[in-house]
This record gives structure tokens, sequence and C-alpha cells, in this order.
């Protein structure tokens, strides 16, 4: 344990897990969307469920799908904020099998018709899991860089990939392999200790094995 599991984030509201941790999992949906949602469905699982409006933990969500940090003042208003920026939303009670208490399904729409569902909990000092994307389970926190690389389920598919990265001089922090069935479409969790620039994710789409890349940053990274 570290100082920060025993203080907690820098934040706005009273929990860390209900608010902080709400903050960042909006964030990372609106992130790994790649824009602003114009539409949302939140459901929320367990104490998120039970005792959330009285923690904030519903603005926190929608202030995250709106970029806010778990430290924005504009927090407490994030329901007004939303209506401001044209956000429609909508948060139900949900209940799911072996999910931990702190848990939130978000669905979210872009303004161009992209499309993103994602599961995820609060672990506690403002941390969170991605525990499920658009059906297929993953298992990443945000505290590296990621790449989320839809691809066919091929030979040579992850071999094309990690060349590329190798080439890159990106190096791999940690990495999973998730597919829906033999010869589907299967989804690659790489997370990585550099920066990627702009170019070098869009060198990694053009490999022929690859359907899409989603691409995350971590939050307060600076350049080396």
């Amino acid at each position: 344990m570290d100082i920060f599991d025993i203080l907690g984030p820098i934040m706005v509201g009273p929990s860390s897990s209900h608010t902080a941790g709400a903050a960042r999992i909006g964030g990372m949906a609106r992130a790994l969307l790649g824009t602003a949602p114009v539409k949302a469905q939140i459901r929320l699982h367990g104490s998120f469920a039970q005792t959330g409006a009285g923690h904030g933990t519903d603005r926190a969500l929608v202030g995250g799908l709106l970029g806010m940090k778990p430290d924005d003042l504009r927090i407490p208003r994030a329901f007004e904020a939303a209506q401001e920026a044209g956000l429609q939303f909508t948060i139900d009670k949900v209940e799911l099998r072996d999910a931990h208490p702190n848990t939130a399904v978000v669905e979210v729409w872009s303004a161009d018709g992209r499309k993103l569902k994602m599961q995820a909990a609060s672990l506690g000092g403002g941390r969170i899991e991605v525990q499920e994307l658009d059906g297929i389970a993953v298992r990443f926190t945000g505290d590296f860089h990621t790449l989320l690389i839809r691809n066919q389920d091929e030979f040579g598919a992850v071999a094309a990939v990690t060349g590329q990265l190798s080439r890159m001089r990106i190096n791999v922090a940690n990495m999973s392999l998730c597919r829906q069935g033999r010869s589907s479409e299967a989804l690659m969790v790489i997370e990585t200790d550099h920066r990627l620039r702009p170019a070098q994710v869009d060198t990694l789409r053009r490999l022929s094995p690859v359907l899409s890349v989603t691409y995350y940053e971590k939050e307060e990274e600076t350049d080396a």
C-alpha cells in the first residue's frame, strides 16, 4: 500500500470509490468512444445502485462523460452541464452476476453513429478496471497507455502488431487477447510504457489484419 491508497485522489465529492472512480469510468467511456457522446445509458449495480445518488456517483459518471476529471468543481452540476452540452442520458439500476459492487455499465453513442458499451468497476482510491467492451471480456485499468486493437482472428495477426510496435520501439507492459470464437473478430488489449504519436496509431490501423484501433492515453503523462 502506498500513500495514494491511504489518502486517496484529489477529487470533488465524498467518496473515492463512488465519486472519483465513477468520474474516471465516465471519462474512460468517452475516451474509448473517441469523441464526446451525445447519448448515454448508464446502469448501476450493487453499492453504486444502492447509495450512488447520495455519494454523487450519478453526477460523477455524467461529468466524466463530459470530460470532467475527478477534481473538477463542476461535477455537482454535471446534470445541468449535460443539458447545456446536448448530452441526453438515462440512469437505471441493473443486477449483474458475480460483479464488483461498485460497477457501472455505460453505453454511449456519438453524433456520427459510433457506439460503445463498457462495463467497469471502481476498485477504491479512484482506481478503476474495465471488464467488458462490446460483449468481450477484458481487463485493464487505464494506468498505462492502452491500445485496443480489433482484428480478424487469423494467423500472424498478433505478430504483425507486436512486430510493428517493436519497430516503433514501443515497450509492451501488459497484453491480453480476447475473442468470441475461432476465426471470428478478436480484440488485443496492449498496455504500453511509451506514449504513441497519432502517426504511429495510424500505422497500426493500416496493418492488414487490423479492423480498428482505439488508443487511450493515460492521465497526467508528460513527455520525457
